[in-house]
């Protein structure tokens, strides 16, 4: 029974390794809308409910930096409450900032918006690796982190929508639908985040190897933020 935990644990370590380690050369392209569904963003004059529910969803499987952060935020989170009330939390911060920065014409920096959020992925792989206590002698309070990185994750995702041209016809409908689906997306992909992470945590190798697996996530979000702030320089005209 121990031999098949063990095999168990090592083939779920292995697992989460290998996915932030192929994250990393295409993290810097977290959340793209591009081909086929920004020719359909852009073509809609209506409420078009069920699509932009798919598109968002869509939209956060395989929004690289998104998934990153949470990854980080429910690493140490043992409890479902816990689990949920952090990832609430998220959820609210970024769906403001959506929705704000959709309806309102908000109007940011991408690049300078998604360098953050690749630092928001930073400082969380730093937290949980106790890096502020032990090294700056504070502990943040992780809630409010959490909600404030999630307004910026927000941003970035309404930046990505704003490079289109979206019917007004609908717009509020759309883009609440739009966030329904980020939301549903968020859950399958956190889902099989924490069935890895389960398997992984009947071992105490969880523990020993907690480090490395958060020096992965800190090398992806320096990763995404160096890549942002490069395109940002190399785009202004100073």
């Amino acid at each position: 029974m121990q031999r098949k935990v063990k095999t168990n644990t090592v083939m779920a370590l292995r697992c989460l390794t290998a996915v932030l380690l192929s994250l990393l050369p295409v993290v810097a392209f977290g959340h793209t809308i591009e081909g086929s569904d920004a020719n359909f963003v852009q073509a809609i004059d209506g409420p078009a409910v069920g699509p932009f529910i798919y598109l968002g969803a869509k939209h956060m499987v395989t929004g690289y930096d998104h998934l990153l952060f949470l990854v980080g935020v429910i690493f140490f989170l043992y409890r479902p409450k816990h689990v949920v009330e952090y990832v609430t939390l998220f959820a609210i911060g970024h769906s403001i900032t959506l929705l704000l920065g959709m309806l309102a014409n908000l109007q940011v920096n991408a690049y300078l918006i998604d360098a953050i959020i690749g630092l928001s992925i930073v400082y969380k792989a730093f937290e949980n690796m106790d890096g502020f206590r032990r090294v700056l002698g504070v502990e943040p309070n992780t809630k409010i982190a959490v909600f404030v990185f999630g307004l910026f994750h927000g941003l970035g995702l309404a930046t990505k929508l704003q490079e289109f041209t979206i019917s007004d016809n609908g717009l509020v409908t759309n883009i609440v639908s739009f966030n329904v689906g980020v939301e549903i997306g968020q859950i399958l992909a956190l889902s099989a985040v924490l069935i890895v992470l389960s398997i992984w945590r009947n071992s105490a190798s969880y523990l020993r190897r907690a480090f490395a697996a958060n020096t992965v996530l800190m090398t992806g979000g320096f990763l995404l933020a160096g890549y942002q702030l490069s395109a940002y320089l190399l785009q202004s005209p100073y």
